[in-house]
């Protein structure tokens, strides 16, 4: 009688720290280095169940003056609140497939630049409704014969011209005015200096008078870099080399953060100089890795980082290239 009490016990204790060990909250992760330092917020942005809602990531994220979040996915943007609760969404066909995006203030209201690489377009929409105001295609007047007109990236200079990077096509760098009609063009595939193996991500850099573009060249050999052209598209200089397979760029002030597809973040200050590295996957099965399914998520550490974007207050908001649909919050710790 005593044995089968025994037992009884010791099977209701192991269900119940069974059940205790299923409900443990995922604890935020520290990384990064000196003033670049910043911790995870656990399921931000994740439906009531836990699951994400995005569907398959291979986007970006930008940040209106509210401090929404607009993340891009297979299905469409998501509008996030900066605590992760959705406030409305554009899942359409037209909205669909954006790989990157440039959010810009025009007069009174916000505008959404994205670079739609599947459907062959750069798009221009109003960040409060979704309304689609222009398009980009492939420019015929370049005298160019492209087969495959896959844009990559997106940006706008002050004056309003429009680049789009053929990314995954002919590497070129077509220029609109912001009217959207076609300007020029500079760039083409390769190894040489001045030349592209997958301009994959491109901004504008604010941290020089005047302004350039700062481009990712993805896959340039040996090593993935950085590279700086002006608004002319004439080259100026490698701005960082060595690196692994840099995807995209957004400025804050001084400082640069360059998703890697390997499964990390770095952060350049103003000498281009990396001060921080975030998120680091040393499992090489899981970097470079889209079927990472939420189930084998590990927190804090990223698996295809793709995309991501400097909040007001400095903290970052972080695009995975995923199968289940990953943003991460890494709020900066002072």
């Amino acid at each position: 009688m005593k044995k089968h009490s025994l037992l009884s016990i010791l099977i209701i204790l192991l269900a119940f720290s069974l059940f205790i060990e299923g409900r443990q909250e995922t604890v935020p992760v520290r990384m990064g280095s000196g003033e670049m330092t910043f911790e995870t917020i656990p399921g931000w942005g994740l439906g009531d169940d836990g699951k994400s809602i995005l569907g398959s990531t291979h986007g970006s994220v930008v940040i209106d003056n509210s401090g929404n979040v607009y993340t891009s996915s297979k299905k469409g943007v998501t509008v996030f609140s900066p605590s992760g609760e959705v406030i409305r969404s554009y899942w359409t066909k037209y909205h669909s497939n954006i790989h990157d995006m440039e959010i810009r203030q025009e007069y009174d209201q916000q505008f959404i630049y994205g670079a739609r690489d599947v459907n062959a377009e750069g798009i221009k929409f109003r960040a409060t409704d979704g309304k689609i105001i222009l398009r980009f295609s492939f420019p015929t007047k370049s005298g160019l014969t492209v087969e495959n007109f896959s844009p990559t990236a997106i940006t706008v200079a002050p004056n309003g011209d429009v680049y789009l990077s053929d990314g995954y096509g002919s590497n070129v760098i077509f220029i609109y005015d912001k009217k959207g009609k076609y300007k020029g063009h500079f760039g083409k595939k390769g190894n040489g200096l001045k030349e592209f193996n997958t301009a994959h991500g491109m901004t504008i850099d604010t941290r020089y008078d005047p302004v350039r573009l700062l481009i990712c060249d993805r896959n340039h050999q040996p090593k993935g870099r950085l590279v700086h052209y002006d608004l002319d598209g004439k080259f100026i200089e490698e701005v960082i080399t060595g690196l692994g397979m840099p995807t995209s760029v957004s400025i804050q002030g001084d400082n640069v953060s360059v998703p890697d597809l390997y499964g990390k973040l770095i952060i350049l200050d103003k000498n281009n100089t990396i001060i921080s590295v975030l998120g680091y996957n040393a499992d090489l099965e899981k970097g470079i890795s889209f079927n990472v399914k939420q189930e084998s998520w590990i927190e804090g550490v990223f698996s295809g980082t793709h995309g991501s974007f400097w909040d007001k207050k400095g903290n970052l908001y972080v695009q995975d290239w995923n199968v289940s649909g990953r943003i991460i919050k890494l709020v900066r710790v002072r």
